[in-house]
């Protein structure tokens, strides 16, 4: 299995898994069950036209990856470049601005932004709107307050797919990342942890239990001062979600253990017991990942998307691709951070490649040009 085929798997992991939970985000287990019969939900709800939509969590793990690649697009063709997470605010603005005002009035600035899809209003993290709303992105070194919620779990995840060398780099720009909307420690850990797993899953190849393994010796590592407190309580949910996918407790009394995955730190041990429990199957994870009365979406995105990196995209079943909203742009964007930027201040152009992370005007520029390169159809207004 190729790289390629990995990162595709995890971002269409991701995207399904979102798209399989959200329905029943919020519903009681009982409620679920009436809804859609004992075994609970285990396919698309599909809306008016055919579509399994996305939430918020996948359209700002988009934005993130959009954001990597223009990073790193300007630091190959301009050889300066700060440090990646720096670049998210205009992204995570311009997807708010389209939250909260009228789509004619915004301005564009990934090109994953041209297609309505990618900034519809679903599943909204409370904590990350108000940040935005304020103008103001927190930091490690200046909270903006003490919300440990899973909404910045997500927003990690295209570091881990970016990156490989260095475990250290991984853990600390994730933390950085979830910093600019979550001041509590444990969403920075948590973040970082996920990015780190699933960034040893798609460059080492490794299974998802020999990922948690090497991640937890790289938290205490990294986080020293925070080895008796953060990290400790961090191991005190994920330790249990390894523990409990060989035992033989019920689906739902191991996940009711672990809590109901609206704070980052149990989201990720959710999403993991389910993941480990179905290593090979993302249709059981996601399905056991969904079926809970917690945050569906979220917890569901996560056992996907570490499924869909372990087994690759090829092997998703296809009724979780065909129906999926923006299936095609992922799949793009999946293949962008696969070859990352192909330019460099010496080297020929690439047009494609310009308009969506230099000039930012890619669908004006497809509509004008639709014999140069492939891409996905874009989306009118």
């Amino acid at each position: 299995m190729d790289r390629r085929d990995r990162i595709r798997g995890a971002m269409i992991g991701c995207a399904a898994g979102d798209a399989l939970g959200y329905p029943v985000e919020r519903l009681s287990e009982t409620a679920i069950a009436e809804r859609y019969g004992l075994r609970g939900i285990t396919d698309y709800d599909l809306d008016e036209n055919g579509t399994a939509r996305i939430t918020a969590d996948t359209q700002l793990m988009l934005l993130s990856a959009n954001g990597i690649l223009f990073a790193h697009t300007r630091g190959a063709l301009r050889g300066i470049m700060a440090p990646v997470y720096q670049y998210f605010d205009a992204f995570y603005f311009d997807w708010y601005r389209v939250q909260t005002t009228e789509r004619a009035s915004r301005s564009r600035v990934g090109w994953i932004s041209a297609y309505p899809s990618s900034s519809a209003q679903r599943a909204l993290s409370p904590t990350s709107m108000k940040v935005f709303s304020s103008d103001k992105f927190g930091s490690m070194d200046e909270p903006v307050n003490d919300s440990k919620g899973s909404g910045c779990l997500l927003r990690a995840v295209p570091i881990g797919l970016s990156y490989s060398d260095d475990p250290a780099y991984i853990l600390d720009l994730a933390a950085n990342t979830a910093a600019l909307t979550h001041g509590h420690k444990l969403a920075w850990i948590s973040s970082g942890a996920l990015a780190l797993i699933i960034s040893l899953i798609i460059h080492q190849e490794l299974s998802i239990t020999e990922a948690v393994n090497q991640t937890l010796k790289a938290l205490e590592e990294t986080f020293p001062d925070s080895r008796t407190t953060v990290v400790y309580e961090l191991l005190r949910s994920i330790r249990p979600a390894v523990s409990l996918a060989s035992s033989a407790s019920s689906d739902l009394d191991a996940i009711h253990s672990l809590g109901e995955g609206w704070v980052a730190e149990e989201a990720l041990a959710i999403g993991l017991l389910c993941a480990l429990r179905h290593e090979n199957d993302i249709a059981g994870a996601m399905t056991f990942a969904a079926n809970h009365g917690g945050n569906s979406n979220t917890t569901a995105a996560i056992a996907g998307m570490l499924v869909g990196a372990r087994i690759g995209f090829s092997a998703i079943p296809d009724r979780f691709v065909d129906r999926l909203e923006l299936v095609d742009v992922i799949l793009e964007l999946a293949d962008d951070v696969t070859t990352d930027c192909p330019m460099s201040d010496w080297g020929p152009s690439n047009p494609v490649w310009e308009h969506k992370y230099t000039y930012c005007d890619y669908a004006y520029w497809r509509r004008r040009n639709p014999d140069i390169g492939k891409g996905p159809q874009e989306e009118t207004d």
